[in-house]
């Protein structure tokens, strides 16, 4: 008997990468879809025993009631917020991730974004275009010298703190699990949250989405920063309360900031728009909050797409078949519910 196994969001070129994973393995039926992984995309695989799919596929409780056989969700993210957790192990379901794919990936993206913020390149291209060249109001901000502050120490924030030391600033971070080999090659001074808040002329943000860290950066954490200090997240967009951050930047309480993840973000997706009428107030009102700051030229909004290069994805898509692969030949790996 086969094993269906469905991949959601993923698109001809894909396919084409994770049959190459499957090719050895005649056992797997597999099945694709473009479209999320959602209630009426379940009802189409009531019989699959694996899934793969994105973090903009939410698994719930309503929609797991929908696939009696399903073993295994493989989640093409590090991230695991979108998938309920707890449904999954009452059902008995393992969930996988890829805790590895990304890690300079996701830091360049976010330095990119840092040097974007600094030397003011949006306004300086979208002046451009419309055949302005006054560099009056464009005025930059070297980086040497200057402090950066790195909330989450981990893979992809170790890159950010070598980037910024090779750029020659002073690295404050914030973690609750300290990397020596970055305080003695790369002189990272460990601080307090509020403290490094305080110091620092630019934030990364680069942690999980969970309870302790929802809304991290508030109305409280903003008022402590520089009115100069810009922020840049590529992590996740609850991280960071949205009507706080715009507020921030209508009082002028902070200087800039680059946001490749944002609440509310779900809404500006076109397709996730159109197609639904179940979307909360409150992320309406988030979308319209982000839809301000995006007018701004101190504000730099982009789709979550700091994973999204040819080498990452591959990874991506390489791991997270190679979890459904080993999940079935009675090895798991990378389980975040066990």
């Amino acid at each position: 008997m086969s094993i269906k196994t469905a991949f959601f969001d993923v698109d001809h070129n894909k396919n084409i990468l994770i049959r190459e994973q499957f090719k050895s393995d005649a056992e797997f039926e597999l099945v694709f879809s473009e479209k999320q992984f959602d209630t009426e995309s379940a009802k189409k695989v009531t019989d699959t025993r694996g899934i793969a799919l994105f973090i903009r596929s939410k698994v719930t409780e309503e929609v797991l009631d929908l696939l009696p056989d399903l073993e295994i969700i493989s989640t093409l993210s590090t991230g695991y917020d979108h998938i309920d957790l707890d449904a999954c192990k009452n059902r008995g379901i393992t969930v996988c991730n890829v805790p590895d794919y990304g890690n300079n990936t996701v830091a360049e993206y976010a330095f990119g974004l840092i040097l974007a913020l600094t030397k003011k390149f949006k306004p300086t291209f979208e002046r451009a275009e419309k055949g302005i060249f006054s560099r009056s109001g464009m005025t930059g901000m070297d980086l040497e010298g200057k402090t950066l502050g790195i909330i989450g120490t981990g893979k992809i924030g170790a890159n950010v703190v070598r980037m910024g030391w090779a750029f020659g600033m002073k690295v404050l971070g914030y973690d609750p699990v300290m990397n020596m080999e970055l305080v003695s090659s790369y002189g990272l001074e460990y601080t307090g949250l509020d403290d490094l808040l305080g110091r620092s002329d630019i934030i990364s943000l680069h942690i999980p989405y969970n309870k302790s860290t929802h809304h991290l950066l508030d109305k409280r954490a903003l008022s402590l920063m520089k009115p100069s200090a810009l922020i840049v997240n590529t992590s996740r967009g609850k991280v960071i309360d949205t009507s706080a951050i715009s507020n921030a930047l209508r009082e002028g309480k902070i200087g800039g900031a680059a946001l490749d993840t944002f609440e509310g973000e779900e809404v500006w997706l076109e397709e996730e728009f159109l197609r639904r009428d179940d979307l909360a107030a409150i992320s309406l009102k988030q979308a319209m909050e982000s839809f301000f700051i995006l007018r701004s030229e101190k504000v730099i909004l982009t789709p979550h797409n700091a994973f999204n290069t040819r080498e990452a994805m591959d990874r991506i898509l390489i791991t997270g078949c190679r979890n459904i692969v080993s999940y079935f030949r009675g090895e798991p790996q990378n389980v975040v519910n066990s």
